[in-house]
């Protein structure tokens, strides 16, 4: 062969070469070349573990779309609507703003700033229950007219909030100049001890002559009380009117609480132009048959906006049948201790399961510990009253500790402002949560893994999937922004 033959023979080969390599690279079988970094969601995360390493701290981690995978998945929908929230919050006792009230000022109002401030660095509680006359967290018993044995007050000539001007309402107006559009829910623990069947603080039951006269006392108070400066939301008629053991309190069956209403309270408060709330019961899930006995009651049912609850006995679910049967009703859920010394995770995980989640999943407008301070010696509190509460503070002097109330509320109140509608979502198993659009347009999921392991869980919200990892009793909170 020669060498000019040789030498267009090589030149074709290389040709066909480069041709063959050049298919290769426009065939679709080519791997793709490695993706650019994904774009990060803008995803907030706020972490509480069982072992208290994390309490409520934003976590730094970004978030990308995950691919598919196999792990559990809630996926939110904005489109199915429930209840709108009125907030998360507290009973401010009388207890409570005695210790607030005795900080100096300048620690005072550095901590109503944590708690009731809605800005980045705060927890923006939005709703407050206090008692109209004492609790048991009070350092004693008294109502707003007080009389010698023997004297009435038909008028509520003598009626006074004297006693909650040592410590209460100055500490209310300190919360309102922060926050001036909280809520505030007004709750007796009892009657005047003259209207009582006992003449007691403890126990006994409102005698009907005194209805009138204890509408009346209603009527005072909310109206007292705006002259202060300080609006009543709304009202219940009687804190846990079927435990008479607490001092003070008073036996209320569900009969006589319609009866009041509808014949008293509410054509009391409709003539003097009260908008405040009527909201009835505030006492366990067990008994929803005295909340539904009440709304059955066409008369009643007219003035009460809904039903109030607490869970020292039945389940959370049980509220659902109250919603089911008054649809058009309010529910709140309004009182739930915590006993001394607390434990943490325990707290955490009970607290969230059924009060942050299954308290708004069942209907509830509010979610409320009991209670927000006491000192190092849980007190003060009345001769018969709570001894073991702990509160969501605890103050001595200028020491402040942060006990688990605290960091339990603050997964919600910081990011379901008032306003907030919750949303569907999915349960997957183990993984309880909670879901709501904001009216900035976030989406908030709470998010409990109350299985024994670690797991990795998927959230979605339209085409976006982001994937988390929950330690085995850890709450999350994740703040979604469009």
């Amino acid at each position: 062969m020669n060498l000019k033959k040789m030498s267009f023979i090589s030149i074709f080969l290389t040709i066909i070469s480069l041709l063959v390599i050049q298919c290769a690279n426009d065939s679709d079988d080519t791997p793709a070349p490695p993706p650019s970094t994904l774009e990060a969601l803008d995803i907030s995360f706020y972490l509480s573990t069982y072992d208290g390493i994390a309490k409520f701290n934003q976590q730094d981690q970004t978030f990308t779309q995950a691919s598919s995978n196999n792990h559990p998945t809630i996926t939110v929908n904005t489109h199915t609507t429930y209840q709108t929230m009125d907030g998360f919050g507290y009973t401010l006792t009388g207890g409570s703003a005695m210790h607030l009230y005795n900080m100096s000022s300048s620690q005072r109002l550095a901590l109503l700033q944590t708690l009731f401030a809605s800005d980045q660095n705060n927890i923006g509680v939005s709703y407050l229950r206090i008692s109209i006359g004492a609790s048991d967290l009070d350092a004693y018993t008294f109502s707003y007219d007080d009389l010698a044995s023997g004297e009435t007050d038909m008028n509520m000539e003598q009626f006074s909030l004297d006693p909650d001007r040592a410590y209460l309402i100055p500490v209310l107006k300190e919360i309102l100049a922060i926050n001036p559009t909280i809520k505030i829910l007004g709750t007796p623990w009892s009657a005047p001890t003259w209207m009582k069947t006992n003449g007691a603080t403890k126990g006994g039951e409102l005698m009907p002559e005194y209805y009138q006269s204890y509408a009346q006392y209603f009527v005072k108070y909310v109206q007292e009380m705006a002259l202060e400066g300080i609006v009543i939301d709304a009202i219940t008629v009687q804190n846990e009117p079927l435990h008479p053991g607490n001092n003070p309190s008073m036996y209320m069956p569900a009969d006589d609480q319609a009866e009041f209403i509808k014949t008293a309270l509410g054509p009391a408060f409709e003539t003097a132009g009260i908008n405040t709330k009527i909201i009835i019961y505030d006492h366990n899930a067990d008994r929803t048959d005295y909340p539904i006995s009440i709304l059955n009651d066409p008369e009643a049912n007219k003035y009460i906006d809904g039903s109030a609850f607490h869970l020292y006995g039945g389940e959370i679910d049980n509220l659902t049948d109250v919603h089911n049967a008054h649809p058009d009703k309010n529910l709140y859920f309004t009182e739930q201790w915590i006993g001394a010394p607390g434990s943490f995770g325990d707290d955490l995980v009970w607290h969230t399961r059924h009060l942050i989640i299954g308290a708004p999943r069942n209907w509830c407008k509010t979610v409320l510990e009991w209670n927000l301070a006491a000192d190092s010696k849980l007190e003060p509190y009345t001769d018969g009253g709570c001894t073991e509460c702990l509160g969501a503070l605890t103050i001595d002097g200028d020491a402040v500790v942060y006990n688990p109330a605290y960091y339990i509320i603050a997964h919600a109140s910081k990011f379901v402002r008032p306003g907030s509608v919750r949303i569907e979502s999915n349960i997957p198993t183990n993984i309880p949560n909670i879901a709501y659009l904001t009216p900035d347009k976030e989406v908030v999921i709470i998010a409990l893994n109350d299985s024994d392991t670690t797991q990795e869980v998927n959230m979605k919200w339209n085409d976006e999937m982001i994937t988390v990892t929950l330690a085995s009793k850890s709450v999350g909170t994740f703040v979604w922004k469009q």
